[in-house]
């Protein structure tokens, strides 16, 4: 039973005396009770919930109503001192799980404690065992009024959980310690020889450093093009249909949390809401949980002024070090109350139909499948040469890469964006690295060394392709970062993961893993031998480099970029964007910049790994049209 819920019995028993309750104390007009019954009897939800998700009744009447259909006081938790010590006795996990919480003692011993799930005796009896036997005096209070109040009296502990809990379970997959002492070992001996080496041979030292970055970059293009040339020929994305949406009985529904997190993103919460609002998904079944930090006041106070639906709540991400993404969705997964998860960002526009094909993957997928992944497009793609540049890429990465990805039964680094999840299965993997900056990637490799699968939907998630060259170094140098990260995290014990995942996928691992930043790191020098190549006469190189490795530096240049135009080149045919093929010329240049990115990347990997270069949305001059 998933955090928040409660055993179907207990609620169906009383259903229709409280209904009449409602319409009694003219809560509700007798229209929109069996509007209600109507809902519960299509979804299975409980009159209350179908009646405060559709507008229907206001918390605080409804608060009034359960407490008066359980005979006991409602109470406003935000106006109440709580006793510390007391409430510390248990833990924060246990309120929220079972509903209740306690407030403080009297001088006759009796324990005050709030309820939002009435007080059957077998429940009255459980409370009073946690509480060591104790009298009880309950009052009515609400499922989030419990959850912020426990948020604030456990901020510290919950601050703590989100950042720590998966380096204090398995420090060795944490990024929170970015070289390990074997590492740092290795690092300084080959730095020591390396130095020598290019002082007594500097020339051969060059040539050898040369030939192993060629290599290195020959790889990396060579595999990405093999994986997508695989993709191409087979479509192995979970093809569901039109027919199997329709199919789906809303009764057998799963709860979903959708995971927004946010930060200084007032001028587009407005345009969230919208987009969210229009999920193809039964209310009453679907939480979405937006994570604003502490300190963004502007944000909140927007996401306010927008009127949210019932169904979306601030969750407020308690101060604390490292500020960053995946910290604000491990505090967002200790409040969801869903059997799936998704995430999504804050511009994102998601497909309605989304939610419901991947519960339909994740039931064809079986136990093994951990999350589906959905496919990025961009609704501003003609905007400038960048725009175009962007959405070219996610194509390709889209629908050739991954499909090849999953066909192989290769490791896949997620995407940070409109993941699905199994959420037993994301807490057992113990959520996301808050001190990962490609949090997503390393979590893909997480899952595959547990055995599970990521699978890929036919369904798209429309966003805004960066427009702006400075903001797009800014988000391209926290990705490659992180690339970097989690191949040192995953680099620590290399046997290790040989052995849970195979040579084949820890191959994979190792080309496209770390070989993107390598890749990356190999382009300006590349770029500025080739210069040298076509201008100089080869006479002049000639006395300074052999000849066959500025052979191999061309041909590097030359199939290492013919490569990628021309996996660019395939992306639109898919989508049908054949306005875009012929910038794919421009791919040299966009490498480019993910050159100087990469660099800025490695840089900050050195001065400050866990810093999140925060980018920028809503800068495009484009609608997003419906």
């Amino acid at each position: 039973m998933a955090p928040g819920g409660e055993a179907p019995a207990t609620r169906v028993a009383d259903s229709e005396a409280f209904a009449d309750l409602l319409l009694q104390s003219g809560l509700v007009s007798s229209e929109n009770l069996a509007f209600a019954r109507l809902v519960k009897e299509r979804t299975g939800a409980h009159i209350d919930q179908v009646l405060i998700s559709e507008g229907l009744l206001d918390s605080e009447s409804l608060l009034l109503a359960e407490a008066a259909s359980w005979g006991i006081h409602p109470i406003d938790l935000e106006a109440v001192k709580f006793d510390d010590e007391l409430v510390r006795s248990g833990s924060g996990q246990r309120y929220l799980a079972e509903n209740w919480l306690p407030i403080r003692r009297n001088d006759a011993g009796i324990v005050f404690v709030a309820t939002a799930r009435g007080v059957a005796p077998e429940r009255v009896a459980s409370i009073r065992e946690a509480l060591g036997g104790a009298e009880v005096q309950f009052v009515a209070t609400t499922s989030w009024d419990i959850k912020n109040a426990c948020l604030k009296l456990f901020r510290s502990e919950i601050a703590d959980e989100a950042a720590n809990e998966l380096w204090r379970q398995n420090p060795a997959m944490s990024a929170r310690i970015t070289f390990s002492r074997g590492q740092k070992v290795i690092g300084a001996v080959g730095a020591l020889v390396l130095v020598a080496a290019a002082v007594l041979r500097p020339v051969e030292t060059v040539i050898v450093l040369m030939t192993v970055t060629s290599l290195v970059f020959l790889a990396g293009t060579s595999f990405k093009f093999i994986v997508a040339m695989r993709g191409a020929r087979y479509d192995v994305v979970e093809r569901i249909t039109k027919a199997q949406i329709h199919a789906l009985d809303e009764r057998e529904l799963p709860r979903y949390t959708v995971l927004v997190p946010v930060f200084r993103e007032a001028n587009i919460v407005g345009q969230l809401i919208r987009n969210l609002g229009g999920l193809d998904y039964p209310t009453e079944k679907l939480e979405v949980l937006i994570l604003i930090e502490e300190e963004d006041h502007e944000t909140r106070d927007a996401v306010l002024t927008s009127n949210p639906p019932p169904h979306f709540r601030i969750v407020t991400i308690p101060k604390g070090q490292p500020q960053t993404k995946p910290r604000a969705c491990n505090v967002g997964l200790y409040f969801a109350t869903g059997d799936l998860l998704v995430i999504y960002d804050a511009e994102d526009t998601p497909d309605p139909d989304q939610l419901k094909k991947a519960v339909v993957a994740f039931r064809r997928g079986g136990d093994e499948t951990v999350c589906v992944q959905a496919s990025l497009n961009y609704f501003n793609d003609r905007e400038n040469a960048l725009t175009r540049m962007f959405t070219l890429e996610y194509s390709y990465w889209f629908d050739y890469m991954l499909a090849g990805l999953d066909l192989g039964d290769l490791p896949i680094p997620l995407g940070g964006t409109s993941n699905h999840f199994r959420t037993s299965a994301l807490i057992e993997l113990g959520g996301w690295d808050p001190y990962n900056v490609t949090e997503d990637a390393d979590l893909g490799i997480r899952a595959s060394a547990l055995g599970y699968r990521v699978g890929v939907i036919n369904s798209t998630t429309m966003e805004e392709a960066n427009t702006s060259i400075p903001n797009f170094i800014r988000q391209r140098s926290r990705w490659i970062k992180g690339y970097m990260q989690t191949t040192l995290v995953h680099a620590r014990q290399p046997l290790a993961l040989v052995r849970q995942i195979g040579l084949r996928r820890f191959l994979s691992f190792v080309l496209l893993i770390a070989g993107t930043p390598a890749t990356f790191l190999g382009v300006i020098p590349f770029y500025v031998i080739t210069a040298f190549t076509i201008v100089l006469p080869v006479d002049a190189l000639a006395q300074l480099f052999p000849i066959w490795l500025l052979w191999l530096t061309l041909l590097n240049f030359v199939i290492g970029n013919v490569i990628m135009i021309y996996l660019s080149m395939m992306g639109p045919y898919k989508r049908g964007t054949f306005h875009l093929v012929l910038w794919a010329l421009l791919n040299p240049l966009y490498w480019l910049l993910h050159s100087i990115a990469a660099y800025k990347g490695l840089w900050q990997l050195i001065t400050k790994p866990h810093y999140w270069e925060k980018t920028e949305h809503g800068l495009t001059t484009h609608v997003q049209h419906d």
